[in-house]
């Protein structure tokens, strides 16, 4: 990256996904011409996703990777630079921010935008990672239409679990919980909803140890954490895994407004953080909804905010300078 070592940029975005991507679009066809890392991860979730039917503009379906790779042309086509590239640090002191990239180019932003998503949090078992995107996931709203009067299980016992359960009942035909304690963490509405849809089951004191299948889910094998007594549900044809998210934005804490979780907090309906020139989208300041077209809307906003940050800060540098003469 020598051909960019120590230059300043009016827009950096950190991060890629349909948030980043989304926001380099709207930045570059406003002329900001902006620098994009699209960071450990290029293309953000959706690179492990298969079937994408939900976006706008894809009537047949889309594959995920190939739904990210439009998204980065469309934005390189009105001349945002995306490059592979890790953002180590970033000096806050003062404007232009200072961005340490893959822990030796340095790089100069006028304003930056956070488009780092959050990661699903994953049980960690080999055959879990080896069916991703084969009937294993981690979004309900994504991929549940693609499980039709079919049995699933889905693994957490939070206000999450309960929803994805509840949402998946529209389409399976079977709902069964795996939760490793005897009650679960939800809220009392989310578990009455639950406990009174006919559609859902309960495997209370149990946790998931394998997904069965070479090319696709074919059951589960779940195992008693009191008796270690193990089990086989061998009609399982869709896993979703839903004890949470983490929102990959450890770079700014103790910088930015964060909640519990690690979600930055904006101001208003705005993507500004506590920072002039700092703006957040996508799943790093979203925790409710995660969907890859409200990311490409928070990117959209994030641009447009930046674009005024940029105009602003160039008018009153204007003005003070005219105040000189």
């Amino acid at each position: 990256m020598k051909d960019i070592e120590g230059k300043t940029f009016d827009v950096i975005v950190i991060g890629s996904g349909p948030a980043g991507f989304t926001a380099a679009l709207y930045a570059a066809r406003a002329d900001l011409k902006p620098l994009v890392f699209e960071g450990p991860e290029p293309g953000g979730q959706l690179m492990q996703t298969t079937d994408v039917d939900n976006f706008p503009g894809y009537p047949e379906g889309v594959m995920g990777p190939k739904m990210m790779d439009d998204f980065r042309e469309q934005a390189k086509r009105f001349g945002a630079d995306c490059r592979y590239g890790f953002v180590n640090n970033i000096e806050f002191g003062e404007l232009p921010y200072k961005l340490t990239v893959d822990e030796e180019t340095t790089v100069f932003a006028n304003s930056i935008i956070i488009a780092t998503g959050a990661s699903a949090k994953w049980l960690g078992i080999e055959s879990e990672q080896k069916l991703r995107g084969k009937g294993v996931s981690a979004c309900a709203t994504c991929d549940g239409a693609f499980f039709r009067n079919e049995h699933v299980v889905i693994v957490g016992g939070g206000d999450t679990a309960m929803e994805e359960a509840t949402f998946l009942t529209k389409f399976a035909s079977k709902v069964s919980v795996i939760h490793r304690r005897e009650e679960l963490r939800a809220s009392k509405a989310m578990q009455n909803r639950a406990f009174n849809n006919e559609k859902i089951e309960f495997i209370w004191n149990s946790e998931l140890v394998e997904v069965l299948g070479d090319k696709v889910v074919e059951g589960v094998k779940i195992k008693n954490t009191e008796t270690e007594e193990e089990s086989v549900l061998d009609d399982v044809t869709g896993v979703f895994i839903a004890i949470g998210h983490k929102p990959n934005t450890d770079l700014f804490k103790d910088v930015l407004t964060m909640d519990d979780v690690g979600y930055i907090q904006t101001k208003g309906q705005s993507t500004e953080t506590d920072l002039p020139g700092i703006f957040a989208s996508g799943d790093a300041m979203d925790p409710i909804y995660r969907q890859a077209v409200t990311a490409a809307g928070t990117g959209c906003r994030a641009a447009l905010d930046a674009e005024r940050f940029l105009a602003e800060a160039e008018s009153e540098e204007a003005i003070a300078q005219s105040h000189w003469k």
